[in-house]
């Protein structure tokens, strides 16, 4: 990994780096992490398990291995990125030298690639845990300002969920808590250079590229076990609008639009495809065309994915909406699985701009009472549809989402390209 370079003569310190690449052999051969929780989140589907690519070897997400060009462009939105800017200012002037050295990397570092949503501790960077009370407050105001007011609750809520993991399991000490989320900063905060940070815990991990005026918010990852639970006096429902809308676009389909929709294939107890360590996948298009819709359901179509824009601040989520709109016409629709309310289903939409999963995924450790639950769930692989550590049928109180830039520009390489290229 190729660290930021530091002033004062700070040296670069190595932390807990290439955890992804030993990862996989690990988990397959069932040894548990030294450092994971005891209940850990076990294998997540189409990733956390892959060979993390170098930064130079990034391709993106294509449907046959080609990049389709021109999908993107510098340009101002006329959207102003001066407050999460400031934010991040304020954040990396507060932390110390020692932390600035396990913090900053590059704007190109491999870093970018180098996530996981499993619980691990194994991470790069300054965990919201190790943070003094003043840097804490400015983390979090990072976040504030980088996500809509539905993003920070939605993000607030996955770790709230995995505190109440921890406790559950009984292990809170270690990633099963609110505050093992890590921050690392790529290249420096600023109104016209490149830059970003990566947020990254269990089940959470969101990286946030900007350039100028122009933010990419992908790939971000949100997931939780549980999603719905009355927990510290408080009821959640985490990923309720992302299942509605889903299901409300489907069940708006014609029998014909249905037929093309719909999968034949048995929804498992992991689909998800595009997670960490697939940043190269190759995904053709399935499923139901855009162009094959009527106006209301290219509007229900359009909902659907602002749920997941929407995770952004506002004015950024409109941008971006605007841009996947573009393309609505060449945007499929694809799902496994029954659709009623409280059905176990999977959906994906995707266009050569956008692309977004959604599964309702096998228990790992979360399984409605004590006496069920396995702490050491991913330390000795289940026979559950859902692979090593999942047991039973899949859950809506399992749930994975991930939002993709597909075609290069996630991490906002496309237009780090463009920039170098235009610019220096």
């Amino acid at each position: 990994m190729n660290r930021a370079l530091l002033t004062g003569g700070v040296s670069a310190v190595a932390l807990m780096g290439g955890y992804t690449a030993t990862r996989a052999g690990a988990e397959e051969t069932s040894t548990a992490d030294a450092t994971a929780s005891a209940s850990p989140s076990g294998r997540p589907a189409g990733g956390g398990f892959g060979q993390t690519i170098a930064y130079d070897d990034f391709v993106g997400v294509t449907t046959d291995g080609q990049v389709v060009d021109d999908l993107y462009a510098i340009h101002s939105t006329g959207v102003s990125t001066t407050p999460v800017v400031r934010a991040a200012q304020a954040f990396v002037d507060a932390l110390s030298d020692e932390q600035k050295a396990a913090t900053l990397f590059d704007i190109d570092s491999d870093q970018w690639l180098d996530w996981t949503n499993i619980d691990s501790n194994d991470r790069d960077g300054v965990a919201l845990r190790d943070l003094s009370e003043k840097q804490y407050t400015l983390g979090t105001k990072l976040l504030k300002a980088a996500l809509s007011a539905r993003g920070l609750q939605q993000a607030d809520g996955i770790r709230k969920l995995n505190q109440f993991l921890g406790e559950y399991s009984g292990d809170t000490s270690k990633a099963l808590n609110e505050d093992a989320y890590w921050f690392t900063i790529m290249g420096t905060p600023s109104a016209k250079d490149p830059w970003g940070f990566q947020f990254e815990g269990h089940h959470l991990v969101i990286n946030y590229f900007v350039l100028g005026d122009q933010v990419v918010m992908t790939p971000t990852f949100m997931g939780s076990e549980p999603t719905k639970i009355t927990y510290d006096g408080k009821d959640y429902h985490l990923f309720k609008e992302e299942t509605s809308a889903g299901l409300r676009l489907l069940r708006s389909l014609n029998d014909t639009q249905l037929a093309a929709a719909l999968s034949d294939e048995e929804k498992g107890g992991t689909n998800l495809v595009a997670g960490a360590g697939q940043d190269n996948a190759v995904m053709p298009y399935v499923g139901l065309k855009g162009s094959d819709l009527t106006r209301a359901q290219q509007k229900l179509l359009s909902d659907l994915v602002e749920v997941y824009v929407g995770a952004m601040a506002e004015g950024h989520a409109r941008v971006r909406m605007r841009e996947i709109e573009k393309h609505l016409d060449d945007t499929y629709f694809h799902w496994i699985g029954a659709y009623e309310d409280d059905s176990a289903f999977y959906y994906r939409v995707h266009s050569p701009v956008v692309l977004i999963e959604y599964d309702a995924q096998s228990p790992l450790a979360y399984h409605g009472d004590r006496e069920s639950a396995s702490p050491t769930a991913s330390a000795s692989p289940g026979t559950g549809p859902g692979g090593p550590g999942a047991q039973g049928e899949p859950t809506q109180q399992h749930i994975h989402t991930i939002i993709r830039t597909p075609n290069g520009n996630d991490y906002g390489v496309d237009l780090l390209k463009l920039h170098l290229e235009t610019d220096h």
